[in-house]
């Protein structure tokens, strides 16, 4: 990546946002020790009273008033945005892994794909970054550092050229440069509630969210089947990289919430992070023989496709064939990598009805129009 620093030089940073956190050594972004409560602490600058949000790593960012426009890396933090009614973001990692098609469901909330940047273009340029010349970033500065090779100072440059970054890497809890606090889905999302300044709105979509996970949860039998979580490390799948359920992290809170077992727990498989050695069989499979098969990467894939690509080559796999799973038929698409609170809901009610088929026959099981009314502020 070019050193473009010299052509950015003016100040093109906005007076209305600053950024309060600070670089420390070993090439990560650190926070501030007990600062994973929820904050927003009123100060004063220049005869405006602006406010202070804290989020680990980056510590306190101070606020003169809810940015207008705002970019997020994964869907995660995008679908807060939505949920909260503050717009859009203007760029996203890689749009197929956004599912943004359901907001389709939901009346009067609208998203605009084409007004969207890419900003994994091999790689995530710094001069993206200009382009856009958001007023936040909500990503996670260290993702930048350990995934696409930039440095303290790239972070240091477009915080100060324009804008800060405020956001904590939740889909997983494997990676070992993340030594500092996560945060649950709804941890997350009430900081960013927070930096809107719609916080009632984060209330009352949390208060929804538990009503329907209780009512959810009540309906689920006794004794739930036993899941892997895979992601095939082939086109046609011969091995596969293994999660595990309960470590934590936003991209599996679906299946955490149906109370599914994980068939990985006990045994010496590890848990996939960014090793692709770490992979398993099906001799290994068929000795954990789960119940259901949870196959990730299929964003892009409908059903029938789904069928085609996946479940049509385990059941004419020698090994593949013989696992309960496979024989029964359950076979399912693993989800999105990344969720916020809407996708959320439609991903755990998804998986609901395809794995609890007998119980869960309605085709929704949560109220759109409410969700719509909370978004849009009718609630």
């Amino acid at each position: 990546m070019a050193d473009d620093s010299a052509t950015h030089e003016a100040p093109t940073r906005r007076d209305a946002i600053r950024y309060g956190g600070a670089v420390v050594g070993g090439g990560v972004l650190a926070g501030c020790a007990g600062q994973s409560d929820p904050q927003s602490t009123p100060t004063q600058n220049a005869g405006k009273e602006s406010y202070s949000v804290s989020m680990e790593p980056m510590g306190p960012v101070t606020f003169d008033g809810p940015p207008e426009d705002w970019v997020a890396l994964l869907p995660s933090y995008a679908d807060m945005g939505i949920a909260l009614d503050a717009g859009q973001t203007l760029g996203i990692q890689l749009p197929y892994r956004y599912a943004s098609h359901f907001y389709d469901e939901l009346p009067g909330v609208e998203y605009d794909p084409d007004a969207v940047t890419t900003l994994n273009q091999d790689g995530v340029d710094k001069e993206r970054f200009y382009e856009i010349d958001a007023d936040v970033h909500f990503m996670e500065p260290n993702q930048l550092i350990h995934w696409y090779d930039w440095d303290e100072s790239d972070i240091e440059e477009i915080e100060r050229n324009v804008g800060p970054f405020f956001g904590n890497f939740i889909r997983r809890r494997s990676d070992g440069w993340h030594d500092y606090p996560y945060y649950s889905l709804y941890g997350a999302f009430e900081r960013i509630a927070e930096v809107f300044r719609r916080e009632e709105r984060y209330r009352q979509f949390k208060s929804f969210h538990d009503e329907f996970l209780s009512d959810l949860q009540e309906r689920l039998p006794e004794e739930t089947p036993e899941a892997t979580l895979l992601y095939p490390a082939d086109e046609t799948p011969e091995t596969f990289y293994p999660y595990q359920l309960y470590d934590g992290g936003v991209g599996k809170k679906q299946w955490r919430d149906l109370r599914l077992r994980d068939a990985f727990e006990g045994t010496d498989v590890g848990h996939y992070s960014a090793d692709t050695s770490l992979q398993v069989d099906f001799e290994t499979l068929l000795d954990i023989d789960p119940d259901v098969l949870l196959i990730r990467g299929q964003e892009e894939r409908d059903r029938a496709a789904f069928e085609e690509h996946v479940v049509t080559p385990l059941e004419e796999h020698t090994v593949g064939s013989e696992l309960t799973a496979v024989q029964n038929g359950a076979i399912y698409q693993g989800g999105y990598l990344d969720q916020g609170p809407i996708i959320n809901l439609f991903q755990t009610e998804q998986a609901a009805r395809r794995i609890f088929d007998d119980e869960f026959t309605e085709d929704e099981l949560f109220d759109r129009q409410r969700v719509a009314d909370i978004i849009n502020g009718e609630a």
